[in-house]
């Protein structure tokens, strides 16, 4: 297949249906979980797959686009994450600034840095292996065969959460991580470069069968970008699952406690508007990890190989971009009144409502459709033997739990005000690439479904927001 055929939504099913049995097939198509529609959740966690897919998705050309994209990607997202830094960190925190903000050298690097990250890595690597939580198994396969993963990342979190407040009772600076920022920017990113480096060579002794199809094209910057090794793995240790959710996403949480502590040191109390956005996203990292079983259904999981991709966007991304709201305040404060953070945090809770009932009701629809409660929904047959959900929060919109991170996303940028860009950087481009990703599907389903598809958008006019879009 093509570059773009390894890209689209319908790969993981082409690709394991050409690779493996017939009933390997079957069990796969049985166990395939809710791979269309759950693992959106990941797009929080992995912007790249998405401006990857929109860089290399050129109308003309494809194999150039992909190796283009391949060779740019690698250098353009780590500069915006310190680019987005040193703007937060300016007085003016004006994104459209030129020439941009650029700091000395010596604010790139610092000694602890590199010591806490893996301090950091290894303690998380010390709870995965904990004897904690349910075993699970993954999916089916291309041998037939079955992974088994460690359920214990909620508990992780707890664990955690219990050591960084025992440190702070004993007087740890942890607002001094505002200072560190940046050198440790750089040494999540030098060492998700590393990574990529080390998966990419040992994939070479992989059986073929423990080979991404998406990144195993023989183009070496592509498949270093894509990861040519599927579920790459030191004994039981799963480093691709082991990245997924924990050193950067319980990072980010950990780093927006050090921003709120700093604020404390400059101001003697945290703000309004600093504790409502560590608390939302708190929300947000915690329910990830509750509903961590989900994640083995997910494309991230399933189909894509464990390269620069997923390494940068797990250590570097996720944990510096998404705590940009938390240091943005810590040099910006920002007043908020109670009836303005009321409703924020409406709009937080209504979004996280609107996000967690509709995924959950499509995952009961999918496991077993004669619950009761899914029993009554109104729905669609299709030629495919599957049926299309016409009523209940699929019958408000046919993305309602793009809907729902939509409004997280506003709630937790709002409590920024309104007079700089920087803390809408988040929402913008999340906005951009939903709408994207949006088409995309629309695209896929209407060559899966035809005819229903169409009946299916006439009962269901609007993609992602009610009577507007």
């Amino acid at each position: 297949s093509t570059h773009a055929d390894t890209l689209s939504h319908r790969t993981w099913k082409n690709a394991y249906m050409r690779n493996t049995g017939d009933s390997t097939n079957k069990n796969l198509q049985k166990q395939k979980g809710n791979l269309e529609g759950l693992w959106v959740s990941k797009t929080h966690y992995f912007p790249c797959y998405f401006l990857f897919a929109i860089l290399t998705h050129p109308p003309t050309n494809k194999s150039l686009g992909h190796h283009s994209g391949a060779t740019c990607i690698p250098v353009f997202l780590p500069l915006t994450v310190l680019y987005l830094l040193c703007v937060c960190r300016s007085p003016a925190a004006s994104v459209l600034q030129w020439p941009p903000v650029l700091p000395p050298t010596a604010q790139l690097w610092d000694p602890l840095a590199p010591i806490l990250l893996l301090a950091w890595i290894a303690f998380q690597s010390f709870l995965y292996l904990l004897p904690l939580g349910k075993v699970s198994d993954g999916m089916v396969l291309k041998n037939g065969s079955r992974l088994k993963y460690r359920i214990n990342g909620f508990q992780a979190l707890c664990i955690s959460g219990v050591l960084v407040t025992l440190s702070l009772w004993l007087g740890m600076p942890l607002g001094y991580l505002f200072e560190l920022l940046l050198p440790m920017a750089v040494c999540a990113i030098g060492g998700s470069f590393l990574l990529s480096l080390y998966l990419y060579i040992r994939s070479f002794w992989a059986p073929h069968h423990a080979l991404a199809q998406g990144g195993n094209t023989g183009n070496p910057l592509y498949d270093f970008f894509m990861g040519r090794e599927l579920n790459p793995r030191i004994g039981s240790f799963d480093l691709k699952y082991f990245c997924e959710l924990r050193p950067g996403l319980i990072g980010w949480v950990v780093i927006n406690l050090g921003m709120l502590m700093k604020e404390v040191e400059l101001r003697d109390s945290a703000s309004l508007a600093m504790i409502l956005v560590n608390s939302f996203q708190l929300l947000y990292v915690a329910d990830a990890l509750w509903n961590e079983e989900a994640v083995l259904t997910t494309m991230d999981i399933v189909h894509d190989g464990f390269g620069f991709m997923l390494a940068f966007g797990d250590l570097a991304w996720v944990p510096f971009t998404y705590s940009l709201q938390a240091a943005f305040l810590v040099v910006h404060p920002q007043s908020l009144g109670p009836v303005g953070a009321t409703a924020i945090v409406m709009l937080n809770s209504a979004g996280y409502y609107v996000f967690r009932k509709s995924n959950s009701q499509k995952n009961q629809f999918r496991r077993d459709p004669t619950h009761p409660s899914v029993a009554n929904l109104e729905t669609i047959a299709t030629a495919t033997g599957k049926r299309l959900l016409v009523s209940g929060w699929w019958g408000l919109v046919r993305h309602p739990n793009y809907l729902g991170d939509l409004l997280m996303a506003l709630a937790w940028s709002l409590p920024c005000g309104f007079h700089h860009l920087l803390p809408y950087f988040y929402v913008v481009y999340f906005t951009v690439l939903l709408i994207h990703r949006e088409a995309r599907d629309e695209r896929h389903c209407r060559a899966k479904y035809g005819v229903a598809w169409d009946t299916y958008c006439r009962h269901v006019p609007y993609r992602i927001l009610p009577y507007i879009y």
